[in-house]
């Protein structure tokens, strides 16, 4: 008589079944866009936002600085860097240390011409405005990253050689 089989494989499968739903069920809560609120201010990742204040500020507290930099324009006037992709606070004291802003600052990428490469696990990214360049972006292909990372800087040094010298420019 044949008797089911009761191997171990169908409970390797259910096994199986159930952590992929568990990643992809995790997938889809790292993928859902952060919540905005109306009262939040959106920076875009590696651009700036103007965040104009009612009073002079005195002094600036940064939750998290390694998403956002804040750079006083004027006593008045706040410049916010996006650096790194994630949710931060900025607050502003006046001289007597009473809060100005207590603001929430999204940083979040620039989809509007940003083409993604994933090779297996790696990505890269690129800027599509109008022709496809290579960007360097958190989260990219480290050895990808470095090597873009490598060449803009070679490019700056030679501008900036260039404009120091006085060459490079059009009469």
């Amino acid at each position: 008589m044949f008797a089911p089989n009761t191997a171990p494989i169908p409970r390797l499968g259910r096994a199986m079944a159930t952590l992929l739903a568990g990643a992809l069920a995790l997938s889809a809560v790292m993928m859902a866009p952060m919540k905005v609120s109306a009262a939040d201010l959106v920076v875009k990742y590696d651009q700036s936002q103007l965040l104009r204040l009612p009073r002079a500020v005195s002094e600036i507290i940064i939750g998290n600085p390694t998403i956002a930099d804040v750079t006083v324009q004027s006593s008045k006037l706040l410049v916010i860097t996006g650096k790194s992709f994630g949710i931060t606070n900025i607050i502003a004291l006046d001289a007597e240390r009473n809060v100005i802003r207590d603001q929430r600052v999204l940083v979040q990428r620039d989809e509007v011409k940003v083409i993604n490469l994933q090779k297996g696990t790696k990505r890269q990214s690129y800027n599509c405005s109008p022709q496809c360049n290579p960007s360097i972006t958190v989260g990219d292909d480290q050895a990808y990253f470095a090597q873009n990372a490598k060449d803009s800087e070679r490019k700056i040094k030679l501008s900036e050689s260039q404009a120091g010298s006085g060459g490079g420019g059009a009469r």
